[in-house]
């Protein structure tokens, strides 16, 4: 009993960093690195206020939090930091620690006693329950239980962390005399960064109990939040598989390694260790400590619920229907209506294809409310939002939906769900057609700050929610500087491939896709010479837009049909179509898509004028050199040049006919400048929109 009993409070030292026994069976123990942090602490206190500036002093406290609840680190090292944070304060620490190395055991006693002088006094230099008081007690407790082999053993040790931290410093003066380009980079690797870095976690041994729990919060924050500032998976997985050799019932170590391994997507190791953290959770007892017997339940359940989620999430649906079908048997079994809900919103993850699925979602909503689970409640509004936008309900309905939802999240500053709110409204209003507000919504989400506290310098970027923003904007920039794609006549090919794509579609019900595909065929026909076969594709993709209240694609879908009217020589039915479509599309309308329908209404203006008397056909082809004008404009934005020649050509005929020489001319020499730079594929004007 007595090696085990002096292995809880100095195994570090014994056999070179080989623990036997539960090395987090107390809080803390003293290592040569914190009784170096001892020091630091102990100089801060004797240096009078006018030694030291006020700058200086901040720094310091800057830096006494990381030093604090970080791991063990180099002596060298923490020079380096006292150092960059005050100079004066770096020399005293660095004589006092040499001075302890290299006099007597009675030296390191006597510091020890000194330590509790901080505590006397009226106005005592430390409250005991500050953050430095609690580790100074700590650290004073920690010593006093040591046995006389122990603090023999700290002493060898501290002697040992002294030499190395000298020869350290000898060499990196070697290294920077020799190569100054070398000391600079090592100068740069040892800046002060309150990430833990992989060099920091291996110094010397385990770490205590604090100092593994800080590192394991740190690194699941980063993880969630800027994946990038975390360890690297391989030396995550490292230091996490160096923590569990000495203490493998850590249970938080097992979760943080289950999270290490979803990155990676290795489903066989985040399995084990997630079967393996609630494993030790029940063996701890923790649960049981604070819930009675029914906390050895509540890990069961919870533990086949996460299961569920875990095979969910690889695409293993059948074992995630099972285990989720335990967790709701326990769960009865144990009247857990907490559990029940999550296992209910899961249900509607795993059936949600099932037509029936949004019954099981809205009873999922209303049960939430009533156990006041905001964040399940709110989820479930996101998910009968996006389900009722495919099934075209009216977007006002929707946003109203979303605003209750709204209210929820800054109620219980849920920012989280804040952030999947606002991606949720940017689709809907691209669904709708509205890039206008879409891009408003895309644009607030990515400069908005999060509302969650993270370490300094993290920000919550790396989310699904910004990762879909950003998509949206890729895809609305993409718009507004499309393209111009050239045609290759090979119309069979693509007719093939345009059909195989509509019946891939129409399987997936994507009705935006169909549209899309239905559009595309049309255009084919036309490109064809054969505009009455499109017709009846056109008005397939209107029926699907205002069922489905999709209003771009709609006013689209008219464009294409005023022009499949125009070419079968019926330009006043066409003109009074652009008149129900034009206003959507110049409000929403990418530029490209402006451009076209401009260029549209001119020419069935310019067909419609053929019946017209010599007065009104003349100002008829002026309204339309107007549109040809504003047509050129929007294919100038986006270095449209193949459209800026059609428009060329179609104003130097139109001035031709009104007797405008110089107009004219004017208008062919760029269309002849143009011509010689473009290729021409021999495709009528009248047949191309």
């Amino acid at each position: 009993m007595a090696s085990v009993h002096e292995s809880l409070y100095f195994n570090p030292m014994m056999t070179n960093g080989v623990v036997h026994a539960n090395v987090f069976g107390i809080k803390d123990w003293v290592t040569p690195y914190k009784i170096a942090v001892l020091v630091l602490l102990n100089e801060m206190s004797r240096t009078g206020e006018g030694a030291v500036s006020l700058m200086e002093r901040r720094r310091l406290n800057q830096l006494l939090l990381p030093l604090l609840q970080g791991p063990d680190i180099t002596l060298s090292k923490l020079y380096k930091l006292i150092e960059e944070s005050c100079p004066q304060l770096a020399n005293s620490v660095q004589i006092r620690i040499k001075l302890m190395a290299e006099g007597e055991l009675k030296d390191m006693e006597q510091f020890f006693d000194d330590l509790s002088d901080s505590f006397s006094g009226t106005e005592p230099e430390v409250h005991k329950t500050s953050v430095v008081g609690l580790f100074l007690r700590h650290m004073i407790l920690a010593y006093s239980k040591l046995s006389f082999s122990q603090v023999f053993k700290l002493y060898t040790a501290l002697q040992q962390y002294f030499q190395n931290g000298e020869k350290k410093t000898v060499e990196d003066a070697d290294m920077e005399l020799t190569s100054r380009d070398e000391g600079e980079r090592k100068m740069e690797k040892e800046e002060l960064d309150v990430s833990v870095r992989e060099e920091e976690v291996s110094c010397s041994g385990p770490l205590s109990q604090k100092q593994a729990e800080f590192f394991l919060s740190q690194q699941a924050s980063l993880l969630k939040n800027d994946e990038t500032k975390a360890l690297t998976p391989a030396s995550l997985q490292k230091e996490l598989n160096n923590l569990l050799k000495f203490n493998p019932d850590f249970a938080e170590a097992h979760y943080l390694s289950y999270l290490n391994n979803l990155r990676v997507q290795d489903v066989f190791s985040s399995t084990h260790s997630l079967l393996h953290y609630f494993d030790r959770l029940i063996l701890t007892g923790a649960e049981s400590k604070s819930n009675g017997e029914e906390g050895y339940g509540r890990s069961l359940r919870y533990a086949a619920l996460n299961l569920a989620a875990l095979h969910c999430r690889f695409g293993h649906y059948q074992q995630a229907e099972l285990a989720l079908q335990e967790a709701i048997r326990i769960a009865q079994e144990s009247n857990d209506h907490v559990c029940l809900q999550h296992c209910l919103s899961w249900l509607y993850v795993l059936g949600q294809k099932r037509s029936d699925s949004y019954v099981l979602l809205e009873h999922s909503v209303k049960k939430a409310v009533h156990f006041g689970l905001p964040y399940l409640a709110s989820l479930g509004i996101q998910s009968l939002v996006q389900q009722r936008a495919f099934a075209g309900k009216t977007a006002n309905k929707l946003m109203d939906a979303l605003k209750d939802s709204d209210l929820l999240h800054w109620k219980h500053s849920l920012s989280e769900l804040i952030d999947i709110s606002i991606a949720q409204k940017t689709a809907i209003w691209r669904l709708y057609g509205r890039s206008t507000m879409a891009l408003q919504q895309a644009q607030m989400l990515l400069s908005m700050n999060s509302l969650e506290a993270v370490n300094a310098g993290v920000q919550q970027n790396n989310t699904e929610s910004f990762a879909v923003a950003l998509c949206h904007l890729a895809e609305l920039h993409a718009e507004q500087k499309a393209v111009v794609l050239q045609a290759q006549n090979q119309m069979s090919e693509a007719h093939k491939l345009l059909q195989k794509l509509l019946v891939h579609c129409q399987k997936l019900k994507n009705t935006e896709m169909v549209i899309s595909v239905l559009l595309s065929v049309a255009e084919l026909y036309w490109r064809s010479s054969s505009p009455t076969i499109a017709l009846p594709m056109l008005l397939q993709a209107l029926a699907l837009s205002k069922e489905y209240r999709l209003q771009y694609l709609a006013s689209e879908t008219v464009l294409n049909l005023a022009f499949a009217q125009l070419i079968l020589g019926i330009p006043e039915q066409a003109l009074s179509l652009l008149h129900m479509a034009i206003e959507p599309i110049l409000a929403d309308g990418a530029i490209l898509d402006k451009g076209r329908a401009m260029f549209l209404v001119a020419k069935c203006q310019v067909a419609s004028a053929a019946s017209y008397d010599q007065p009104k056909k003349a100002e008829a082809l002026e309204a339309a050199i107007e549109n040809l004008n504003e047509a050129k404009n929007y294919f100038a934005k986006v270095d449209c040049k193949e459209r800026i020649r059609d428009v060329v050509y179609f104003q130097a005929r139109l001035y031709h006919t009104l007797g405008k020489t110089q107009e004219r001319n004017r208008c062919a020499m760029l269309f002849r400048q143009l011509h010689q730079e473009l290729p021409s594929h021999g495709v009528p004007l009248i047949n191309h929109l």
